[in-house]
């Protein structure tokens, strides 16, 4: 029976229902009704019509799962594995790659007419990867006691339940290669993998990273604590049947949280950084440093940002979130002077290595919360041509702004990891006095939701 008044509905948890998908969240989840109620449900494309069951219900929206595909989408990919979606691994495998990146340009667009109100800005079409798979040089994996037994995985979207992975999907090959191996090596060892639900056993994350360019890896065991049984046997082991480790790492995480790190790390084996290049300089990466995980689509993404600035010999640049240094060092041998500021300590100590390591004397970092060193400056009469502010998700505080827009720089070129934020803060430049005219998304997470976009400002 038809009824259009949502608060009547009784939708319950398991019900089964046909429904037509007519849109897509921010994260990728298909959107339909069943008379009105919204319902939102993973591996489900614009156009389809599936069968679902309801796995949970709130008062004003619900979640389903996808029973049957009644009708497909001309956008749907045939081959779908359901972990990678159920896990968050790769949650847009679903769809082909061309409808991914529509659908990229797509939510920048609307992030800015929605949340920036900005209607005369131009997204250009979402920059893409030849080979949209395999791309991360980082991979952060869960151990947990599975039956009684070591595995490796991924949580469950919204819950601690680890589901067995050994193919990653969007990992350079040679690091999942690698984690197959480093299982194999810690169940020899009987190594006591962390049981969550009573804070037993000792391993409870494997960092893996790797130089796409120079192939060196990096190994950090994270555990509860400091001892391990048989860890010089096995560090042995490791580099014995993976010649390309470099560094094996270990870091104390003792308490129940959500962070991965501790504050301890200690080196085992080797050095505590492997290098890897980007744009032609070396950089230094060590178990803690920010480094972006696609570096191929990097390279397009800086490169992107440096045509935009259109620098010159002249230009004294500010490199702020400098992380260990990449954005700042890629340009320094093309203008005048840079400046780079980051409150992580560890992050300046290693541009400043890197600086070194690279021959660049005319590049000087410095700790600090931007805007606090931005007076500084402002007060020793250094004054930015060009600021380049690449921030965290939650996007750019109100004091930064103000702070950026006291310098006066003529232009100021915006990376950005979230279109919902970098609306909010383009339309408050635009009260300030720059305006955006183009924004180039650019992929650097295929197979996920994730969009990272550069974009010009000038004052």
């Amino acid at each position: 029976m038809k009824n259009n008044n949502v608060k009547n509905l009784v939708i319950k948890k398991n019900d089964v229902a046909v429904v037509e998908i007519s849109d897509l969240t921010h994260d990728g989840m298909g959107v339909g009704k069943i008379d009105g109620y919204p319902l939102f449900i993973e591996n489900a494309l614009p156009g389809e019509v599936v069968q679902i069951q309801v796995v949970k219900t709130t008062k004003k929206f619900g979640f389903g799962k996808v029973l049957e595909i009644r009708e497909a989408s001309q956008n749907r990919v045939e081959d779908v594995q359901n972990h990678l979606i159920r896990t968050g691994i790769a949650p847009l495998h679903h769809m082909t790659y061309e409808a991914q990146l529509t659908f990229k340009e797509n939510q920048v667009e609307n992030c800015l007419k929605r949340i920036g109100k900005l209607t005369d800005v131009q997204v250009l079409p979402t920059i893409g990867m030849d080979h949209p798979f395999a791309y991360r040089n980082k991979a952060q994996i869960p151990v947990r006691k599975i039956d009684n037994q070591l595995e490796f995985g991924f949580f469950r979207k919204n819950s601690h339940h680890l589901v067995p992975v050994s193919d990653f999907f969007i990992q350079e090959q040679e690091i999942d290669d690698a984690l197959v191996v480093l299982k194999s090596i810690l169940k020899k060892y009987q190594v006591k993998a962390y049981d969550e639900e009573n804070d037993t056993g000792n391993l409870k994350n494997i960092m893996i990273r790797q130089g796409h360019y120079s192939k060196e890896m990096m190994i950090v065991f994270i555990t509860k604590k400091k001892k391990v049984f048989k860890i010089d046997d096995i560090c042995q082991q490791i580099i014995k049947e993976l010649p390309k480790v470099k560094s094996i790492m270990q870091n104390i995480q003792p308490d129940q949280l959500n962070n991965i790190f501790g504050d301890d790390t200690f080196c085992l084996y080797g050095q505590d950084y492997i290098t890897d290049t980007l744009l032609g300089n070396t950089y230094k990466i060590s178990a803690k440093s920010f480094y972006q995980i696609n570096t191929i689509q990097t390279e397009k993404l800086y490169s992107k940002a440096f045509e935009l600035a259109d620098l010159k010999p002249s230009d004294v640049v500010i490199d702020a979130y400098c992380g260990i240094g990449t954005i700042g060092l890629s340009i320094a041998k093309k203008v005048k002077q840079v400046y780079g500021v980051e409150v992580v300590k560890d992050a300046i100590t290693d541009a400043k290595l890197n600086a070194e390591l690279n021959h660049i004397k005319n590049a000087e970092f410095i700790i600090g919360k931007a805007e606090h060193v931005f007076e500084k400056w402002n007060e020793d009469g250094i004054h930015a041509d060009v600021l380049f502010v690449d921030p965290p998700r939650k996007g750019l505080d109100p004091s930064f702004i103000d702070a950026s827009v006291a310098m006066k720089p003529e232009k100021i070129v915006y990376v950005s990891c979230n279109p919902s934020t970098l609306a909010r803060d383009l339309a408050i430049y635009e009260e300030n006095g720059y305006h955006a005219k183009i924004v180039q998304p650019i992929d650097m997470f295929p197979q996920t939701a994730h969009i990272e976009s550069v974009v010009l400002l000038n004052r």
